[in-house]
């Protein structure tokens, strides 16, 4: 995911001193909903996790409530979101942004595990997702600071809210996956789960050719996960993150069978990147499918990935990649076998909500896909 900095304008009477965690939260927030037992933090561990980040107010209504475990508010705090997930047994956490620039400066990471306390406790919050997706040098003092500072926020969230969720996103692979060099082992040690973002995959793209490719391919993805794996990562701390939207890429040039060459964008020591490309959303690729396709949707083996092209209204041929219940559901099994924690989705929000009859049936299929990690079984049509 991309990492905006976002406010959330909740304030609270609370006193927080870091570190030493001697915390009032005997003052406690206003409870905003109907029912103040809604405003409880959910403690109870899910069997099988399906946290869903959230970046829009208008949709979460209809989401599938019985797939999801997790909230992730990337975006304002939303007391109403939090009320009515909590009658659904739903969690809701934070969004926790942290500049990795700012690490050497104490203050402010105090100032930050600060905040972040003070805010769970004003929106009743269930804890907190730490997204932090600055470059780290492999061996620098930065990596040693941010073990420091997960651990630090970890201790203050479960010495002061007992049963809070604490999680961490990161990178598909361990490998230094666009300069992010983090010591995922020892950062392993202060959270519940690592959410393994399985997408953007394609943010790197080395080798003299710059070519479309699948946004979350199965093979990169089998191979990080067991990169997590092998350094000793238990299964049951990693929940597979995966895409509801693709990438829509401008062809410079094609050649053989199917390939699109595409623009050199570099990104941290890459020469070519998805930067190339833009993000669309699932709704989008299935409007583009229908209206704009002549070739219609094909299959990649390699990648077990989606993908079409089009020609747009100026003549310019493009190349979409991207995920649905099929390749999802290869991603979703492989988890599944592997005994990881669950599965996240980056975002819930991209799907078509609207009453149309095809967009009912295109979304259905995505939750009902997604809850296959949970052990539903699947319906094909």
């Amino acid at each position: 995911m991309i990492s905006n900095l976002v406010q959330l304008f909740i304030f609270v009477t609370s006193t927080v001193v870091l570190f030493s965690h001697e915390v009032d939260i005997s003052a406690k927030a206003t409870c905003p909903c109907s029912e103040e037992k809604l405003c409880q933090r959910i403690t109870k561990e899910a069997e099988k996790e399906v946290l869903v980040w959230s970046t829009s107010t208008a949709v979460w209504r209809h989401y599938n409530w019985s797939v999801v475990t997790t909230v992730a508010v990337f975006r304002d705090w939303d007391n109403e979101l939090m009320c009515f997930a909590h009658s659904k047994g739903v969690k809701v956490v934070l969004l926790a942004l942290f500049n990795v620039n700012d690490s050497s400066n104490a203050s402010k990471r105090e100032e930050w595990v600060d905040g972040l306390l003070t805010k769970a406790i004003a929106g009743h919050a269930d804890g907190v997702n730490i997204d932090i997706e600055g470059p780290v040098s492999k061996g620098s003092k930065e990596v040693t600071l941010l073990n420091e500072l997960t651990a630090a926020v970890y201790k203050a969230f479960k010495e002061k809210l007992p049963g809070s969720q604490v999680t961490f996103d990161v990178a598909w692979s361990p490998d230094c996956i666009d300069g992010r060099c983090y010591d995922v082992v020892e950062l392993s040690k202060s959270v519940d789960f690592f959410a393994v973002m399985a997408y953007d995959e394609m943010s790197q793209i080395f080798g003299p050719q710059c070519t479309a490719y699948a946004n979350s391919p199965m093979n990169k993805t089998k191979s990080g996960v067991s990169k997590y794996l092998k350094l000793g990562i238990p299964p049951g701390k990693l929940v597979l993150g995966l895409p509801w939207y693709g990438y829509d890429y401008p062809c410079i040039d094609f050649t053989g069978l199917d390939t699109c060459h595409i623009k050199k964008v570099p990104f941290r020591g890459a020469n070519c990147s998805d930067a190339a490309g833009k993000q669309i959303s699932y709704s989008t690729i299935n409007d583009l499918l229908l209206t704009r396709t002549e070739s219609g949707r094909k299959w990649d083996e390699g990648s077990q990935s989606p993908y079409f092209d089009y020609v747009d209204m100026t003549n310019q041929k493009h190349q979409v990649w991207y995920d649905d219940p099929q390749s999802l559901a290869i991603k979703l099994q492989f988890a599944v076998q592997a005994g990881l924690k669950g599965a996240a989705i980056w975002n819930s929000d991209l799907l078509d909500y609207s009453a149309l009859k095809r967009s009912v049936a295109q979304t259905k299929d995505m939750w009902v896909t997604l809850g296959s990690v949970k052990g539903a079984k699947l319906i094909h049509r």
